[in-house]
């Protein structure tokens, strides 16, 4: 197999998962490593990314875990001192961590509005604000920042603050590759779907269908044209590819991983 990311550095955030199974975190870090890269996966609780790093391991890759908090300015620049410290290059950022809270404007209070765009947001905001000038001083990068389909469809539940950061996540996206085009930086957005995500079973179950994870499953399911539900593999496989030399000549750009849900009437 072609290890396209062999001598090559990636963060991920949010390499964790609230549960067992394939987050989109998870698997990108997997994925990566698979193909060769040091892998610095970051997330603000450790022992979620347990399974990563046995995971990783079953592959005979390369994980090195860190605890971040991607809303805070100082957390960020530390870890990506680190990283650039112990790795001495920074190639790829993931930037996966997101997570959503039901509501529209009259019903959510104004507290929660801020801490999604913070968390959706800001996060990626600030993490490029650190890892950008180390890969402009390489004078190469690749940037994938993980948006939703919430960020360009109605998508079954009212979820503003969800819905207009990760719109705005595509949004910095297309600004900052434009930006960074003739600095050798790519900076590309993966869109995910309604996919199994440990998430289901641990949260959103009991946000959206009174505990019962079948349901909601069903319910989701029924929307997607190909008729099964993807998992983080599928996204993983999409910013592996919008990281790899493969995507070369793409930048600005969003790749949609959704089952064909989002181009659905109805």
């Amino acid at each position: 197999m072609t290890q396209r990311f062999a001598g090559k550095t990636v963060i991920v955030t949010g390499a964790g998962s609230v549960g067992t199974g394939w987050g989109n975190g998870r698997a990108a870090a997997v994925a990566f490593a698979r193909e060769g890269a040091t892998v610095y996966g970051v997330d603000r609780n450790l022992d979620a990314m347990i399974e990563t790093a046995e995971r990783v391991a079953e592959v005979g890759g390369r994980f090195e875990p860190g605890t971040c908090d991607v809303t805070s300015h100082e957390s960020i620049a530390a870890m990506v001192a680190t990283a650039h410290a112990r790795f001495g290059r920074i190639d790829v950022l993931v930037n996966n961590v997101g997570g959503s809270a039901a509501g529209g404007p009259v019903e959510m209070a104004e507290e929660v509005w801020d801490a999604q765009v913070d968390y959706n947001l800001k996060s990626v905001f600030l993490t490029c604000k650190h890892v950008l000038p180390i890969m402009e001083a390489q004078g190469s990068g690749a940037i994938v920042n993980v948006a939703s389909t919430s960020g360009i469809r109605w998508t079954g539940a009212a979820q503003v603050a969800y819905a207009a950061s990760k719109a705005g996540v595509i949004q910095f996206s297309r600004v900052v590759a434009v930006q960074y085009a003739s600095r050798g930086i790519r900076v590309n957005t993966v869109v995910p779907g309604q996919m199994h995500t440990p998430m289901v079973e641990v949260r959103l179950a009991g946000q959206r269908a009174g505990g019962d994870a079948a349901a909601l499953l069903a319910q989701r399911v029924a929307r997607i044209p190909l008729g099964f539900a993807g998992d983080g593999r599928d996204t993983a496989n999409a910013v592996v590819f919008l990281a790899s030399d493969d995507a070369r000549f793409i930048t600005g750009t969003e790749l949609i991983v959704d089952g064909g849900m989002s181009v659905r009437c109805g």
